[in-house]
């Protein structure tokens, strides 16, 4: 017979339909946006998410996972040191953000990894992309391959940095893949994200060095915020890829075509409190954890535990807590043999606006069947005491 045992599942969380299902729930004031939870990647909002949109500098956010993916093979070191051609040298003299690298000089990588991100040079991404691949634009067809291979469907670069470029574009929804894959790929760099300054070269005519901030507005407000990149031309607003942590929860937004900073400041901020504040992350179950004690038919051993082979943590609408519910359905008694990793049941998960979730359940180990002198004892014992070996 199916064995069904209901398990009302006791969260804090409430708000509006469930996030893969919300798209939509939020308004905002920019031309195209997503954002989504890090764990689950459950969007919380949707606009204009699919359409290609010129990126400006948070394409950068590409030419630094191309460099770190360098430093983590180890064919390239922080401590390396990078010419400055003439190319790269000249970025700095357009009217495009810089870190103002002097003609011939030799740049550590970490210094020129820092001018990207904080500063969003221009003249860095150059240096960076010809020690790299000899040329930008074999930098950037590199780029191009390189994003498809990591899951960007929709990206195609001309540039390393951002720069202006007919046929250079990217969707908010490859910017949020992106950056969850930066994030979870290199813990290790980071960091430079979340550094609010960063001081070098020396002015022309003062001779005093040279300090920027960083320009993601969100670092300086009290709200988990810590990356990624910001970006900006006139021809596509102003635009923001930004990470926030609170506890143990993570968002990632995209925002683009903006009418002013302030605009990106305030609506960044707003958006992030509203997915923090109306959705919440429910972990069902846990990987390696026992869900169920099932009984076994005729096996060796009178009973099999019950696990998920992964987390089972759904992102929800705070709302939706009074009507969650998840349901261990299996046959019991299960049939011995019983294989370690079959399944043999599963946990549907229900809650009000929502499309049942369902997640196999796998045994936890090696079941035979009994011999044939088993088997009888068995038998006799069901029909004496009306239930199964236990």
């Amino acid at each position: 017979m199916k064995k069904f045992r209901g398990l009302l599942v006791l969260i804090v969380l409430a708000i509006s339909p469930v996030v893969a299902f919300a798209q939509g729930a939020i308004e905002t004031i920019a031309k195209q946006a997503i954002m989504i939870d890090y764990e689950t990647g459950a969007v919380l909002l949707s606009k204009n998410a699919d359409e290609p949109m010129a990126p400006s500098s948070m394409s950068k956010l590409m030419t630094a996972v191309m460099v770190f993916e360098r430093l983590a093979a180890g064919t390239l070191k922080l401590d390396d040191t990078i010419p400055v051609s003439e190319r790269a040298w000249r970025m700095s003299l357009n009217e495009g953000s810089a870190m103002f690298l002097a003609l011939g000089e030799r740049v550590k990588v970490e210094d020129l990894i820092r001018g990207m991100i904080i500063q969003s040079g221009n003249d860095a991404c150059v240096a960076l992309a010809e020690a790299l691949a000899g040329t930008e634009e074999r930098f950037a067809e590199l780029m191009t391959k390189r994003a498809k291979e990591i899951g960007l469907t929709s990206s195609t670069f001309k540039n390393a940095s951002g720069w202006p470029e007919p046929g250079h574009v990217m969707t908010a929804r490859d910017l949020a893949t992106l950056a969850s894959y930066l994030i979870h790929t290199f813990p290790q760099y980071y960091h430079f994200y979340s550094e609010k300054q960063f001081t070098y070269g020396l002015d022309i005519k003062t001779k005093k060095p040279i300090t920027q901030g960083n320009r993601n507005p969100l670092l300086y407000k009290d709200i988990g915020a810590d990356g990624l990149k910001t970006g900006h031309t006139s021809g596509a607003g102003y635009g923001l890829t930004a990470s926030a942590k609170r506890g143990d929860r993570r968002l990632i937004l995209v925002m683009n075509g903006l009418a002013s900073m302030n605009d990106r400041s305030r609506e960044g901020e707003r958006l992030l409190d509203t997915g923090f504040r109306e959705w919440d992350n429910v972990r069902v179950a846990t990987a390696g954890s026992v869900v169920e004690n099932a009984d076994v038919w005729l096996g060796t051993q009178p009973k099999v535990a019950l696990q998920t082979e992964k987390d089972v943590v759904l992102t929800l609408a705070r709302k939706n807590r009074p009507g969650l519910k998840a349901t261990i359905i299996y046959d019991s008694p299960l049939p011995a043999p019983i294989r370690k990793g079959a399944p043999v049941g599963r946990i549907v998960v229900t809650a009000p606006e929502m499309t049942p979730v369902e997640v196999p359940l796998l045994a936890t180990a090696d079941v035979d069947r009994l011999g044939f002198s088993g088997r009888v004892a068995a038998a006799m014992n069901h029909l004496v005491w009306g239930q199964s070996k236990k």
